[in-house]
């Protein structure tokens, strides 16, 4: 989003798949042969699942944070509201915070990340209720560059992660954009991913994914857009005052995969 999203940063990551297999089964926190298989899907795969009520009529979202690297409350208010907008489920959704000690870790690969939510996670799919994980970590991530920082990746069909440590040195300061609006873009934007955006298990209703910046979509003031601009120092804050949106065109596709 060249201008309401911070031109020298990338955005975020798409992870087709991951270097570590699916389990079966394991102690997830429920019992110990939670199955966690339907959890470990390709990105956008479970998308009609998340926006229609066909299959879950519920949704748990689980909130994990880093000691210290909690979401502002305006950020995950934001959010709460982009899931009630864009979804149906008529039983709910529900959220649930869980706060993980904190790591020396400065740096994470994506293995990590993936092992962190192995240890941590609760709520997985079950009767009639899907479950997101989000997590939020006090570091960077392996594949920052001295050019750009990655804020967010979306590596399964119903998790993703927030690189929050950036995020942190990336505002609240002067010519920097506020916290939550930076945080609530980023988070929107990776939960966009899990809905299948753009392209990515949601079907085109129109020919916008950018071709430049595959499963992403081409107008640029679009929540959806792959601001990946490169700079020296901050870029444009987030001048709206408000997260950015979805265009029609994104919002046309979720219509027709489910969703509202």
């Amino acid at each position: 989003m060249k201008n309401k999203i911070l031109k020298l940063v990338l955005v975020c990551s798409i992870f087709f798949s991951c270097a570590s297999e699916p389990d079966e089964s394991l102690g997830g926190g429920n019992n110990e042969t939670t199955n966690v298989v339907a959890n470990r899907q390709a990105t956008g795969s479970s998308a009609n699942d998340l926006l229609a009520a066909n299959t879950f009529k519920k949704m748990v979202v689980e909130f994990a944070y880093i000691e210290g690297f909690k979401p502002t409350e305006t950020a995950i208010n934001t959010f709460k509201n982009f899931i009630t907008n864009r979804t149906f489920k008529p039983e709910g959704v529900s959220f649930i915070e869980k706060q993980i000690a904190a790591t020396e870790k400065t740096v994470y690969t994506l293995d990590e990340v993936v092992a962190l939510e192995k240890e941590h996670r609760t709520q997985y799919n079950s009767n009639a209720t899907i479950a997101v994980w989000a997590l939020f970590i006090n570091g960077k991530s392996s594949q920052d560059t001295n050019q750009s920082s990655i804020l967010g990746a979306a590596y399964w069909n119903t998790s993703f992660v927030i690189y929050e440590e950036t995020i942190h040195g990336l505002s609240n300061s002067s010519l920097e954009p506020e916290r939550s609006l930076l945080e609530a873009s980023v988070i929107n934007h990776e939960f966009g991913h899990i809905l299948g955006l753009t392209n990515l298990g949601t079907a085109l209703q129109s020919d916008h994914e950018d071709t430049d910046h595959e499963k992403h979509c081409v107008v640029e003031d679009c929540l959806m857009y792959w601001a990946a601009e490169t700079g020296q120092g901050i870029g444009n804050m987030l001048s709206s005052g408000q997260a950015p949106v979805l265009d029609a065109q994104c919002l046309a596709d979720l219509k027709a995969n489910g969703g509202r």
